[in-house]
C-alpha cells in the first residue's frame, strides 16, 4: 500500500493471503504486531505473525511488505522462518487489543473495541494504528451481541491502551526515548547499568537493536550480543549493515562466530565471510555490500526510485553504481558510478550507462589500506567510493562515516560534541 493510500481495518486482514513476487502462497495472515506508545499516541505496527503451510507462525517484518491491496499481502519474498516469539514490548492486536474496554477521553464512557485500522505515514514506510471502532454500552457475548451506538474515533480519543497506564518496565522506558536516533539511544544504553541494558536490548526489536548496536562502543556490542539467544543473535547481525556486522562478529572466539553465522541467512553469511576475510583497515574491510546496483539498462527513473529508499544512509544514496549482471557483489564487470546530482539534471527516461562519464575516478581496491583511502575521500571530496577487485567486479562501497569511524580515537564516542557559546555565535554568523 503506497503512501496516502486508504486506511484498512485489521478484521479485514485475518486470514488472508500472502504471496511472494512470483504469486506463490507464503501463508496466511493470522495476527498484527503494535508497539504501544506513551500519551496516547498511535501504536507502530511493525509486522505480521503468518501462518505457513507447516502451521508455524513466523514473524514479517512490514519493511518485507511491499502491499496490502485486493484481500491479499505481498511481500519481498525474503522470510524468516523461525517461530514467532512475542516480545515484551509487542502486542497482538487480535489477541489482545480487539474486544477490549477502553474509555471515550471526552466523555469518560466505557466501550468495546470492535475494529482499529491501520494506514502508512505520509512519505514514511512507517505503519500505525490511527483508529478505532467501539462500540457503546455493554458487553457482547457468546450468545447476544450488546446493542449501543457504534463509532469510529482517533487512537488519542481513547484511553486503556496507552504505556503511561501500565507503570513500570522497559516497554515505558523505550517508548519514552523512542523518537531518540540510534546514536543518541546508544548512548542512553551506554550509561545504564549492565542488567537495566539488557532488559532494554532484549525489548527493542531486531532492526532498532540493530541501528543502535551499530553507534555502541566494541564492548557493549559484545556484551549485549552475548546476552541474547543464538537465534536472535543471528537476526539482529542479519539486521545491521554488512560492515558493522562483520566487524562485531571479527570481535567473538571462532566457535561463537560460526556458530551465529550457520543460523543467519546463507546469502547474509556469506556476505560476513567475504567481508571478515579483508584486514579491518583496508577499503574491504570498511566496504558495505550494499550499495545501490544498477544494470546498464536501467533509466534515471529507475535510479531515484532506488535513490528514495528511506532506509540507505544519505551517503549510499548519493551515487549508484553501474555493473553487468550479476547485480549482487560481486557483481558482473563494474561500468562506473553516478552521482545522484547527475542524475536530477537528465529526463527520466534516460539510460543510466549513458551517464557514466569517461573521466570517471578509479576505483578502490580492497587492499587499499585506511590512510590512502582517507586520502582518496579528501582529494576528490567523496562520501562513498566502489570497491573494485582485479577481475573487475564490484565488491561493495565505502562510505564516509565508515572512514571516520575508523580514523577517530576509539573512545570517539564518550566525547560529547557541542559548540560553547562562543563558537555557536560565530557558526551562525559565518
Amino acid at each position: 500500500m503506497a503512501a496516502g493510500a486508504p486506511r484498512i481495518f485489521v478484521s479485514h486482514l485475518a486470514g488472508i493471503a500472502a504471496f511472494d513476487p512470483n504469486g506463490d502462497q507464503v501463508g496466511r495472515v493470522r495476527d498484527l504486531v503494535v508497539i504501544l506508545r506513551v500519551a496516547r499516541r498511535p501504536p507502530r505496527l511493525i509486522g505480521l505473525v503468518v501462518e505457513l503451510s507447516t502451521r508455524r507462525r513466523i514473524f514479517l517484518p512490514m519493511t518485507r511488505v511491499t502491499s496490502i491491496e485486493s484481500g491479499q499481502v505481498i511481500t519481498t519474498g525474503v522470510l524468516n522462518v523461525r517461530r514467532f516469539e512475542q516480545r515484551p514490548t509487542e502486542r497482538l492486536v487480535f489477541g489482545e487489543l480487539l474486544d477490549r474496554r477502553v474509555t471515550l477521553v471526552e466523555t469518560g464512557e466505557e466501550v468495546t473495541v470492535l475494529d482499529l485500522s491501520v494506514k502508512q505515514r505520509p512519505a514514511r514506510r512507517d505503519w500505525e494504528i490511527d483508529r478505532v471502532f467501539v462500540r457503546k454500552g455493554g458487553r457482547s457475548g457468546p450468545l447476544r451481541r450488546a446493542k449501543g451506538e457504534s463509532l469510529t474515533v482517533e487512537w488519542s480519543a481513547v484511553t486503556g491502551f496507552s504505556l503511561e497506564e501500565k507503570g513500570q518496565g522497559a516497554e515505558s522506558l523505550l517508548a519514552t526515548f523512542e523518537q531518540l536516533r540510534p546514536a543518541d539511544l546508544a548512548n542512553v544504553l551506554h550509561h545504564l547499568s549492565p542488567k537495566r541494558r539488557a532488559e532494554v536490548a532484549a525489548a527493542l526489536d531486531d532492526d532498532r537493536l540493530a541501528d543502535v548496536l551499530e553507534e555502541l562502543p566494541e564492548d557493549d556490542q559484545i556484551e549485549i550480543l552475548g546476552k541474547l539467544k543464538e537465534e536472535r543473535a543471528a537476526d539482529v547481525l542479519e539486521a545491521m549493515d554488512p560492515d558493522d556486522a562483520a566487524d562485531l562478529l571479527g570481535e567473538l572466539p571462532t566457535e561463537e562466530q560460526e556458530r551465529l553465522l550457520s543460523l543467519m541467512q546463507p546469502a547474509d553469511a556469506a556476505d560476513m565471510r567475504r567481508l571478515m576475510a579483508y584486514e579491518e583497515h583496508t577499503a574491504g574491510g570498511l566496504m558495505t555490500t550494499e550499495p545501490i546496483i544498477l544494470r546498464p539498462d536501467a533509466t534515471v527513473a529507475d535510479a531515484l526510485a532506488r535513490v528514495r529508499n528511506p532506509d540507505l544512509t544519505p551517503a549510499l544514496a548519493a551515487q549508484v553504481y553501474v555493473c553487468r549482471p550479476p547485480d549482487e557483489t560481486p557483481t558482473g564487470k563494474y561500468l562506473g558510478t553516478v552521482h545522484f546530482q547527475r542524475l536530477l539534471r537528465d529526463p527520466p527516461y534516460t539510460l543510466v550507462s549513458s551517464l557514466l562519464a569517461e573521466d570517471d575516478l578509479l576505483p578502490l581496491e580492497p587492499d587499499a589500506a585506511l590512510p590512502v583511502v582517507a586520502g582518496f575521500f579528501a582529494t576528490y571530496d567523496m562520501v562513498a567510493a566502489p570497491v573494485v577487485d582485479e577481475s573487475g567486479s564490484l565488491l561493495g562501497a565505502v562510505t564516509v562515516d565508515d572512514v571516520l569511524d575508523h580514523m577517530l580515537p576509539d573512545d570517539w564516542r564518550e566525547t560529547e560534541f557541542h559548540l560553547d557559546e562562543g563558537e555557536e555565535v560565530a557558526a551562525h554568523g559565518s
